[in-house]
């Protein structure tokens, strides 16, 4: 774990892009993306296909991480943001994941693995196709022959829009509302989310992303040398079909 990773602030530094230390904070709260009937399944399929060292891209603090390699999986991650990654090694198995601070598109840590992955939409938060491709490139680069690249990543959620409207709610409940905006044309959307506290104070928080499809995630890894070899509607390894609100596909590296 890399030893500078500290967090004794609330002060953002804007080199955390959208993951600051006021973002950081209340990142692991309960509930959500962090219920252990959420990650434990996450967890269980990449225990099963990584046969060696696994890569975790945007590494977040170690949700998927640190419980991967408390069960003896040899994980490293690459993650942009200093204040989330300063969380890792507090989680049980977090010290033992090898983090690097950098950028997804084209950071390079040390050896070959046997997968590397990327979950809970971030690919999305690459904001331009060519981004993307490079995300490919960069897991490729990192893939012993034969090696795996993991994305979990909703369906863009176009079939909710009548003509006319570019926004979806996806979450109302008392005291927060979010909702996505779309632009259809450049794929680019924006995740909103309105928080109110008990006592009335509000936060707006808004992230942009760009949505992709199955077929052209498919296209960007033929691009970096891998060829799709399963796509499931979920973590169970259930059938994606045209109901599926997400998917979890695994490219493999093409043996030279």
């Amino acid at each position: 774990m890399v030893s500078d990773l500290t967090s004794t602030t609330m002060i953002d530094d804007p080199a955390d892009g959208w993951f600051p230390e006021s973002v950081a904070a209340t990142y692991d709260g309960p509930g959500g993306a962090n219920r252990p009937e959420v990650v434990t399944p996450a967890v269980d399929l990449l225990e099963s296909l990584a046969d060696g060292p696994a890569l975790e891209f945007a590494a977040g603090t170690g949700r998927i991480a640190a419980p991967l390699a408390a069960r003896g999986v040899p994980v490293s991650g690459i993650e942009l943001s200093r204040a989330m990654a300063a969380r890792i090694a507090g989680k049980p198995g977090g010290d033992q994941v090898h983090v690097t601070i950098g950028d997804m598109t084209a950071t390079r840590v040390p050896g070959r693995f046997s997968l590397v992955y990327l979950v809970f939409n971030t690919i999305g938060n690459v904001t331009t196709q060519d981004g993307q491709v490079d995300v490919f490139r960069n897991a490729a680069a990192h893939l012993r022959p034969g090696g795996l690249f993991l994305v979990e990543v909703g369906v863009p959620n176009l079939r909710r829009l009548p003509p006319g409207q570019d926004t979806v709610p996806f979450a109302i409940s008392p005291g927060y509302v979010g909702f996505d905006q779309y632009d259809v044309v450049t794929q680019q959307f924006t995740s909103n989310h309105v928080t109110v506290s008990p006592d009335g104070q509000g936060r707006f928080r808004r992230i942009p992303f760009r949505y992709v499809w199955p077929a052209e995630l498919d296209l960007m890894a033929r691009l970096a040398g891998m060829r799709l070899r399963h796509r499931w509607g979920g973590w169970d390894r259930s059938e994606f079909t045209a109901d599926s609100t997400k998917h979890v596909s695994v490219w493999a590296l093409t043996e030279s």
